[in-house]
């Protein structure tokens, strides 16, 4: 196997989060259902007393169960079996990236956290901006990081110059999803910082 090929997976194995868990407790509750079915139909084959319902009783219960059911309660149960199939079916098909990003290493896989990011622009708009530590704010999307930058009272900011200083810092990173930057002045200014 190559290098790439091997950081390629690291990387991936890193920023995906894995579906193991829910596919392991799906594949036990599913397993233990066909056990138990298995076991009833063994036991009933064998005439011997089932263990809590045999083949023909459970038959006779479902032709049984429309009408001994309120219609409510029917709609009720295949809503909560609908919802039940939604929630599995996006565990399955969700895209399942964890908050990190791979950054552009020669020699060495390198994964490096949102948050990390998110410092690291913030504090070169704030250097940018000539702002305190707590007038900067940046969260990062899946290709957007959106900067919000609270001016000090009376002083205007230069939105070009925060916007140059963060696109170079976004370019120094070499990030491997390209993202896009958008810089947000407030209107209220911070008093005395």
């Amino acid at each position: 196997m190559s290098q790439d090929r091997t950081l390629r997976r690291l990387i991936r194995r890193e920023t995906h989060s894995s579906r193991a868990l829910p596919s392991i407790i799906c594949a036990c509750i599913l397993m233990l259902v066909f056990l138990w079915l298995a076991l009833e139909a063994v036991l009933w084959i064998l005439s011997d007393q089932p263990l809590l319902a045999s083949p023909a009783q459970m038959f006779q219960w479902l032709i049984g169960l429309p009408a001994a059911t309120l219609p409510a309660g029917m709609a009720a149960a295949g809503a909560g079996l609908g919802i039940l199939g939604l929630v599995l079916l996006g565990a399955a098909l969700g895209k399942g990236r964890k908050a990190r990003r791979s950054v552009a290493g020669r020699r060495a896989a390198v994964v490096v956290d949102d948050d990390v990011i998110a410092a690291a622009v913030s504090s070169t708009a704030r250097l940018a901006a000539s702002l305190a530590p707590g007038q900067v704010t940046t969260t990062i999307g899946g290709r957007s990081v959106r900067v919000q930058a609270r001016p000090t009272s009376g002083v205007p900011l230069d939105r070009q110059a925060i916007t140059t200083a963060v696109d170079d810092e976004l370019a120094a990173l070499a990030l491997d999803r390209r993202v896009s930057s958008s810089i947000r002045i407030l209107d209220q200014g911070a008093v005395g910082q």
